[in-house]
């Protein structure tokens, strides 16, 4: 049996020069799933996105999936992508085991927590103040170099990287210290800074765009107040809980939010197009 893909629509084309095209998975002409194929534009090659991959109940198990993710990955080649990405649900363990025996490597994941009515409290002698602008201009630029350098680390070109973290400054931070719906606080314990979190919204939650230590403090337990400081944050502000993602790499990140009760709904994976 043949297992193909064909489109269920022409090509759609952005402006600025993303595709976009569904297709229908089928064997002999006969449809068993379906295949959503995007591109994003990036300095150098575009990147492609496997948005959707389903194959129908009665024709699960027969490889069906795995023609289908390579026959993506063909097409994607074909619009001219060097990388392509895909999202599985924590909760998709077959398509993880797919993913990752096709070749995709976990890069991050989304956790979230729900916390309890009542804010938590923060250890004694530590607290959360606003960060101040003095304070915000140099964190700013450390804080955006080190996130070219964890994309960089993780795979994704120089340049690309770079303009990911000048694009996301400016839709994120468009106003600076004062920009809307932003809480950007610095942890003190005992009248020392040893900390900052970057919490916003995002789809409602409360979520943690960057939380730090300071290397000279780490180890003491500041991170797990830090952390503390988010969800006493979310809880005042309404938000029903916390979000965050968290690089693949970053075991003592992954460890502390776990042991905070964060629980992963999202595995974010890519593969290199040779």
């Amino acid at each position: 049996m043949t297992t193909t893909l064909r489109p269920t629509e022409p090509l759609q084309r952005d402006a600025d020069g993303a595709l976009s095209r569904h297709y229908t998975v089928c064997v002999n002409s006969r449809p068993v799933g379906v295949v959503h194929l995007v591109s994003s534009p990036t300095p150098g090659a575009p990147v492609g996105e496997i948005r959707d991959l389903r194959i129908e109940e009665p024709d699960r198990g027969r490889g069906r999936a795995t023609v289908a993710a390579l026959a993506a990955e063909e097409v994607a080649r074909g619009w001219g992508c060097r990388r392509i990405e895909a999202s599985v649900p924590a909760d998709a363990t077959e398509a993880l085991r797919l993913a990752t025996a096709l070749g995709y490597v976990v890069r991050s994941r989304f956790m979230e927590k729900r916390p309890g009515d009542a804010a938590p409290e923060l250890p004694a002698g530590s607290r959360g103040r606003p960060m101040t602008e003095t304070e915000f201009a140099s964190w700013v630029e450390r804080a955006q170099e080190e996130y070219v350098q964890d994309w960089i680390t993780r795979g994704v070109p120089e340049a690309e990287a770079r303009a990911k973290a000048e694009q996301d400054n400016v839709t994120l931070l468009p106003d600076g210290l004062g920009s809307e719906g932003l809480d950007i606080s610095v942890l003190e314990h005992e009248g020392t800074p040893v900390g900052r979190l970057w919490l916003g919204t995002r789809d409602g939650w409360a979520f943690v765009y960057d939380v730090e230590t300071d290397e000279a403090h780490r180890g003491r337990g500041h991170g797990r107040s830090l952390m503390l400081l988010a969800e006493a944050q979310a809880a005042v502000a309404g938000r029903p809980g916390v979000r965050l993602n968290v690089f693949a790499d970053n075991t003592p990140a992954e460890r502390l939010y776990e042991s905070l009760g964060y629980e992963t709904t999202t595995y974010h994976l890519y593969k290199n197009l040779l």
